[in-house]
């Protein structure tokens, strides 16, 4: 069959559906008949029907008896309400298709109906849909019982209920549910429609409007709190997997610091410019940290906005992707809802670094000395020895430093209540929440100290939201949040900590010597004056962190239909503070090392304990510190809707204006100014009949970034939509594809944000600097007075992206949908310091802004939604999305000479560089023979090889440096995010879990090299001593090169050889439940399982040593009761 021959036949196909579905009509519904008929046989009736309309009866003879006489009496009555009465009493049912009416035998009420009291009312009939089609698995039920049944696969189904006054509940997936009351009816037909809200949802859009998601022809994703299924204490880390489009990673678990780090649709620009996507909260701009905090409780949904055609009226905010939330409004109700949940939790690292022990170490430190020339063992055998046989832990020691300050669980609490009401005037939703983490340090302060050095974070949070309708057209809202956090924990990071471990070896220091009472203050080991004891530096004090942030909101709706039907104002008035205070109490701690012992005859030790350094207080001393800011916001909007017969319109006008402020600037007169944005932004939208669907949108900002001429910026968008299946034609499919439309859009978002620069397009003159700047070709001319730390740039002008979006909505047999977005976007003008200068001009150091690099940034991201009534008793859903966004720089400042494999353009904007590696060296001839490696450091067997790459004229200079360098890997931000899982419902009991991984990424071990000098003297973790060339393991696929006492820069560089498959399936979720009539009962755990090719700690960290707070498996225990 050839291309035309099927055009021609879907088009065949096509026009016999159209003429098929206009005969079908409405016939059934407006043919009405009045008779009467006493005692008249069955038969008769029927003949009657036949003869006065195009109905035509079928049936089987032995179905029906009729002979049987009844008396029916109607007056302009629909053939259904007919059929009703004359089949009264038997146990046939009916089904019209079209002029056809179909008579069946009903259920045996035998087999199916339970055995019930004879006060009873035995009752069946056909569930079907508005087309006539019968309904499989329609779930009918008695309201107020737990009396039910479904319908069965020809859509029949009877049932026994109390009396005439019950009332059938009567649902199923897609359609609405709908309340029927059993009265004195038999044979009761059911037809259900689809269910409104599907198409009338409205999902909140641009500065909180909202859209009928029908119409709608952007890009938007909308969820609600309930399906992220996260722990209380962080919304962002649920995000990947579950939002089709938002790339997320979670770098770290720390209280406070766990939550993580997300993009919409990837990176679209590069350097020092944000990425992040704009977060607003109830209309209000807010940061990351704010999103966290917010209690799942409070928020009634979230809105993802991804497209142009969704962000443009965010004009230069929205570049990144805009994420709205939304949190719950009060409602007019009889009796208000209070609502009370309460959550323990228990945490434990999903996987963390091993260690080696103490003799092993020495060990592995003698190996390194003896890989080197003339090496001279640095570990008596005699001090293995007496450390392998735990002799005096002071003088032979063998400190588990990990072991020392972590502990391998840590607790937190959730508690929050809420109540929701209101009547005709006002209604009111509040909350109250509070919340406790813990840290998985060791609280070893409290062996010497009266304070705790263990993390303690305490959350409280208020929201009170209240809407007062001051007349028919006019309304009055306001929303208050105040968060409000206390953070107690070490004055030392705990990245810091961490990295102690990696850089304390177990042997060269006890943790503290006795008291021997010549001393008010505790001894800690160390080896040297210059070297870190990691406990010390975590229990010698601590920090109080108070954090406040208030934000409110006043907003004002009058509908103007006095003047223009279907036109509102409404009027925004915001405020966000937030404030913060660090009290910090510290001391300093005095060290001490052996500097002899010996042994006695009996068996004990003699040690000479020495100070190293200066003795030092260690009273507390304090220090303190305050921070914070103030956003006001201001926002107006005119909004017309309207709709004229088939027409639908619409219309938005907004103008906003945004002031920023740093409470506590400091002398810096760029940090006191403070920032102002002005903004326009308007929407226009018009449907026609539901089918055709086409918007408009713009925004209009200025930015302090640019000079005048290029200051402000218009970025518009167009889309267009088509629902195929409002069409007629598309009606015969419709019992497979119940919804189908596809999208279109193409618009342009800006960016002004250089990286905190502020009038970036001045020259910025440092008047007092000295040095001033060095010049000459040799670098070796230094002279003094005013320099340029900026220099000035009037053409600096918006970087500008081109947003492309087709989309694809549909709805398969009413319970799965499927959403499909293609995109691709054009980032160009993007901001760089200029790298052309050369540095001899004596401009080394000076910024000098302009736009010239370009990024394009494409892919593809899908949702899918699946749900299934079994029975009354048993469901389920199925969810699952998949984003893939892959970013290309296409032009970029730099001067790579011939050497092309340093350009990045054409890489991934976290594309890494570094060598390649060809495994290690075997032999020093294989070295000799070998290009000179000129990295850093002497190079030996066992060391890693790396392979020399030709300039762009194909010469190879037998010489390995940072010329060699060539991308390697896969980008390290994920490019592939996806999640799936099923949630099982069975009478009270519900169960869920789900899948989140990524895929197109790589991670790049470093900071891992040991050893060192005695005085620099790192740990080594336990791979390396499983698999590392050695003089008797020469291996050149080890997993680590040969053991060196100095710190070898040729195998510390980024290479291949470093490079690991970042990619991870994680169950990242699961949890079970039990409802009661208003209370829940519920087990949940996050992380749970992590299946990867990486092994060493959890890849979601991404690269480096491992030694960072890590990721927790967290597992809640919850109860949650309502009351109505």
């Amino acid at each position: 069959m050839n291309r035309l021959t099927k055009i021609m036949f879907v088009l065949g196909f096509l026009l016999t559906s159209v003429w098929s579905y206009s005969s079908n009509s409405v016939y059934a519904q407006n043919q009405k008949f009045s008779f009467e008929f006493k005692q008249t046989s069955i038969k008769t009736i029927f003949q009657y029907i036949e003869k006065h309309s195009e109905f035509i009866f079928m049936y089987r003879t032995d179905l029906l008896d009729t002979s049987k006489k009844v008396s029916v009496k109607v007056e302009k009555q629909s053939i259904e309400q007919i059929l009703e009465q004359v089949l009264k009493g038997t146990s046939v049912v009916y089904e019209i298709n079209d002029r056809q009416i179909v008579l069946k035998k009903g259920l045996e009420r035998s087999e199916e109906v339970p055995q019930q009291s004879r006060q009873n009312k035995l009752i069946q009939g056909l569930v079907k849909d508005d087309k006539g089609d019968v309904i499989i698995g329609a779930t009918i039920k008695v309201k107020g019982t737990t009396i039910g049944t479904t319908t069965n696969m020809d859509g029949l189904y009877n049932l026994s209920v109390p009396s005439e006054n019950s009332i059938l509940i009567v649902s199923y997936i897609g359609y609405a549910t709908q309340e029927i009351k059993v009265g004195n009816r038999q044979n009761i037909i059911i037809t259900l429609q689809e269910d409104a809200k599907n198409l009338e949802e409205v999902v909140v859009t641009a500065y909180g409007t909202g859209q009928k998601k029908a119409s709608m022809v952007g890009s938007v994703q909308s969820i609600r709190p309930a399906d992220l299924k996260v722990p209380a204490s962080n919304l962002s880390t649920s995000f990947a997997g579950r939002l089709a489009g938002v790339i997320a990673v979670q770098r770290s678990g720390e209280p406070g610091a766990d939550g993580a780090n997300f993009w919409i649709r990837g990176v679209s620009t590069l350097g020092s410019a944000s990425t992040s996507p704009l977060i607003i909260i109830d209309g209000i701009e807010s940061t990351t940290t704010d999103l966290n905090a917010l209690d799942p409780e409070v928020i009634d949904g979230f809105s993802i906005l991804k497209d142009a055609t969704a962000t443009a009226m965010y004009g230069m905010r929205g570049a990144n992707g805009v994420m709205i939330v939304t949190t719950k409004s009060g409602a007019a109700l009889d009796k208000p809802i209070i609502n009370f949940r309460m959550e323990a939790s228990m945490s434990t690292p999903t996987s963390i670094p091993e260690f080696v022990d103490g003799v092993t170490f020495m060990e592995l430190y003698n190996e390194a000395v003896r890989n080197q020339p003339a090496g001279k063992e640095a570990y008596t055998q005699e001090r293995i020895d007496g450390t392998r046989q735990g002799l005096n832990p002071y003088i032979f020691p063998n400190v588990d430093w990990y072991g020392e300050m972590f502990k391998d669980r840590s607790f937190s609490e959730t508690f929050n209540f809420n109540i929701r009401g209101g009547g005709k005037k006002v209604d009111y939703f509040s909350s109250i929440s509070v919340g406790h983490e813990s840290g998985m340090l060791k609280s070893r302060s409290k062996d010497f100290f009266s304070f705790d050095n263990n993390i303690s974070r305490m959350r409280y949070s208020f929201q009170n939201n209240i809407n007062a309708r001051l007349g028919k057209t006019s309304k009055l809202s306001l929303r208050l949040n105040v968060m409000l956090v206390d953070k107690r924990g070490p004055n030392e990071s705990t990245s810091s900590l961490f990295s102690s471990v990696m850089n304390t070896n177990p042997v060269d220091a006890p943790i503290m010597f006795p008291d021997d009472g010549t001393t008010s203050y505790i001894k800690w080991g160390v080896p040297t004056n210059t070297a870190v004891n990691p406990l010390a530096t975590m229990v010698n004090g601590y920090d109080d962190t108070f954090q406040s942030t208030v934000t409110a909101s006043l907003n004002f709706d009058q509908k103007l239909d006095f003047l223009v039907d279907g036109l509102t104002f409404k009027a925004m008035a915001s405020l966000k503070n937030f404030s913060q205070s660090v009290q910090t109490r510290y001391s300093d701690w005095n060290k001490f090392t052996v500097n002899n012992w010996s042994l006695n005859d009996d068996g004990t030790y003699n040690m000479e304990v020495i100070q190293e350094g200066a003795e030092v207080g260690t009273e507390l001393k304090t220090k303190s510190s305050n921070t914070g800011d103030r956003r006001i916001y201001l926002q107006a909007m005119l909004e017309y809707n309207r709709t004229f017969g088939k027409h639908d319109v619409g219309a938005l006008l907004i103008y906003n204006q945004d002031e920023y402020m740093n409470n506590n600037p400091g002398t810096d007169l760029l940090v006191a100014l403070p920032t102002r944005r002005q903004g326009i932004a308007a929407r226009a939208s018009y449907a026609y009949d539901g089918r055709y669907l086409a918007e408009v949108n713009l925004g209009y900002n200025g930015s302090e970034n640019f000079a005048k001429g290029n200051r402000f910026g218009l970025f518009p968008s167009i889309a267009v939509g088509y629902n195929i299946s409002e069409e007629k034609f598309f009606q015969p499919l419709r019992n497979v594809i119940s919804r189908m439309k596809v999208r279109a859009s193409y618009g342009l978002v800006g960016n002004g944000n250089i990286g905190g620069q502020r009038f970036a397009y001045l020259a910025d003159v440092d008047l007092t600097g000295s040095p001033a700047f060095t010049t000459g070709i040799n670098m070796d001319r230094t002279l003094t007075g005013p320099s340029y730390k900026r220099f000035a740039n009037y053409d600096l002008g918006w970087e500008v992206g081109k947003k492309y979006n087709i989309g694809l909505d549909m709805t398969l047999f009413n319970n799965l949908n499927l959403t499909v977005d293609v995109f691709r976007e054009d980032r160009t003008d993007i901001f760089q310091t200029k790298a052309t200068i050369p540095s001899y001009l004596g401009v080394y150091g000076t910024s000098y802004y302009v736009n010239s690099a370009a990024v394009r940034n494409q892919g593809i991201d899908a949702s899918i939604d699946f749900g299934h009534q079994f029975n009354k008793d048993f469901s389920m859903t199925f969810k699952g999305t998949f984003t893939y966004a892959h970013n290309e720089i296409r032009a970029y400042e730099e001067s790579v000479g011939d050497r092309a494999n340093l350009s990045r353009i054409g890489y991934s904007t976290s594309q890494q560089w570094g060598y390649v590696s060809d495994y290690l060296f075997a032999d020093q001839a294989e070295i000799n023979n070998h290009p000179s490696q000129l990295i850093g450091g002497t190079v030996g067997p066992g060391d890693i090889k790396y392979v020399n790459q030709p300039n762009v004229y194909g010469v190879y200079d037998d010489i390995i440096d940072k010329n060699d360098m060539v991308p390697i890997g896969n980008p390290t931000t994920p490019e592939i995010v996806y999640g799936f899982g099923p949630s099982f419902h069975y009478k009270g009991f519900d169960l869920s879990f789900f899948f989140q991984g990524v895929a197109k990424t790589s991670l790049f071990m470093s900071g891992l090299q040991p050893f060192g000098t005695m005085t620099d003297n790192k740990n080594v973790q336990t791979f390396i001593a499983d698999d590392r060339w050695s003089p008797e393991n020469q291996n050149i696929f080890a997993k680590y090169p040969r053991l060196t006492i100095e710190r070898s820069a040729n195998n510390s560089a980024t290479s291949t050889y470093w490079e690991r498959d970042g990619a991870f399936l994680k169950l990242k979720n699961a949890e079970i439940g039990y409802t009661f009539k208003s209370m829940r009962l519920y087990l949940r755990g996050s992380n749970l399982l992590t299946f990867s090719k990486f092994k060493l700690w959890d890849p979601e960290q991404g690269g480096g040593n491992g030694l960072k707070y890590p990721t927790q498996r967290v597992f809640n225990i919850g109860f949650q009761m309502t009351i109505k």
